[in-house]
């Protein structure tokens, strides 16, 4: 990776982008564990699948509910301190959790404020690097950086699982809170204030007007298309651990390296090797073609979850490995796509609209794959249909990518042509 000269403190980008990925990590160590922690919550408090759906998503609500104004005053104020003041609001949510939360509604206040914290650090984080690189150096930290949310994801499941097998679900947010504190810190070591920028952003009146944004169909299709893809991929995250545990025999549902919480923390750490080779594939041969070409393999991916992840166990396990892979192929090619065709002054806004589609998406999709369940009646039929909606939901994205010509960003494999899309 060139080093490029990170802004306010001169250092490498590579070391500014190392940094703020490991306090992202280590701050937001909490965000899976509702779902790691699923099947134990649903016993405990008597959930349906539905109402299990609608804890595991309701993170994303709170996320989509506050990041347009969240991550659009990034046009305005530092990041950096939108992005500190947002961890320690997901530790002190975290901390209401550990020992608060005593059924359903409880649960969902705080887990939503958690996800209202983590809107101001994921796309602010995200503004801290891009504002600090450029060229190819951005395309490649924001893969890096959005890779290290499914990283991030296996050791918050393995964090929480383990940690509540020993001390109980409850020492498990208790360590999330920790985190968030050690977040701070971290981030607020690493991260360069921000000087002025470089251009004017659009007046206090106008800042929370998504208009401008929305007619930017260059970034729109790629919205589109991460919108579909964040309804696809937090489904499968959150629903992981109980798919597996339905499908488990007893003697694998508790096992420390087989069982459904080891599966479902490899799926993480295969994402980063899998987000970053489809943003490089993206460089080498243009990023229309590639997202087009990793969502063709996520319909065909949920097909075969649908039809032959309900025969065994470890047919189970190794389908939701391989859909894992293939949907983080495009994760972060959709994100630097949208942010890459901002137009001066609409950076913060353009992604606060990218944001709050795609992580609507990500509350939709869990509760609508739980309400499949519950009016499929529960089974390995239910748990079929459920997989199957995703590849019809999936169809989407491809669609708005080739409608409106999604273009390449600088430096893709096919270069970005004049008039090869609307801007």
């Amino acid at each position: 990776m060139r080093a490029v000269a990170a802004e306010g403190r001169g250092q490498p980008a590579w070391r500014l982008i190392a940094g703020v990925c490991a306090a992202q990590m280590i701050g937001h160590v909490s965000a899976y564990a509702v779902p790691a922690l699923l099947p134990l919550l649903m016993r405990a408090w008597g959930l349906s699948g539905g109402e299990a759906g609608f804890l595991a998503g309701i993170y994303y609500g709170g996320y989509t509910l506050t990041v347009p104004f969240l991550v659009s005053l990034t046009d305005r104020i530092d990041p950096r301190r939108i992005y500190l003041l947002s961890t320690a609001l997901t530790g002190l949510a975290c901390l209401g959790l550990a020992l608060l939360a005593d059924g359903l509604w409880s649960a969902a206040l705080f887990w939503g404020l958690a996800g209202a914290g983590f809107a101001g650090c994921y796309m602010p984080g995200l503004r801290v690097l891009t504002d600090a690189t450029t060229g190819r150096t951005r395309s490649r930290a924001v893969a890096f950086y959005t890779s290290c949310l499914g990283v991030g994801s296996s050791l918050s499941f393995l964090a929480a699982a383990g940690i509540a097998a020993w001390l109980g679900w409850r020492w498990a947010f208790a360590a999330g809170a920790l985190g968030a504190l050690l977040g701070v810190i971290m981030a607020a070591s690493i991260m360069p204030p921000r000087s002025a920028p470089a251009t004017a952003p659009r007046p206090w009146r106008s800042f929370l007007d998504p208009r401008p944004a929305l007619r930017n169909r260059a970034a729109m299709a790629y919205t589109i298309g991460y919108t579909v893809h964040s309804w696809e991929l937090f489904t499968l995250r959150a629903w992981s651990v109980a798919f597996l545990t339905a499908m488990a025999p007893p003697a694998l549902a508790a096992h420390p390296l087989l069982g459904p919480v080891a599966v479902t923390a490899l799926m993480g750490f295969c994402t980063m090797p899998a987000s970053v080779a489809g943003n490089e594939l993206c460089l080498r041969f243009g990023r229309r073609r590639i997202i087009t070409a990793v969502m063709a393999g996520s319909i065909v991916m949920a097909l075969l979850t649908a039809t032959l992840g309900t025969a065994s166990y470890l047919a189970a396990a190794l389908l939701v490995l391989l859909y894992c892979l293939v949907v983080y192929g495009d994760s972060s090619a959709l994100t630097a796509g949208a942010v890459g065709n901002a137009r001066p002054g609409e950076a913060g806004a353009s992604m606060a609209v990218h944001s709050t589609l795609g992580f609507a998406g990500g509350f939709l999709g869990p509760f609508a794959f739980g309400a499949i369940l519950d009016a499929a009646g529960g089974g390995r039929l239910a748990w079929a249909l459920a997989f199957a909606h995703l590849a019809v939901l999936m169809v989407l994205g491809p669609l708005a990518l080739n409608r409106w010509r999604a273009p390449d960003l600088e430096g893709d494999g096919s270069g970005r042509r004049a008039g090869d899309g609307p801007q």
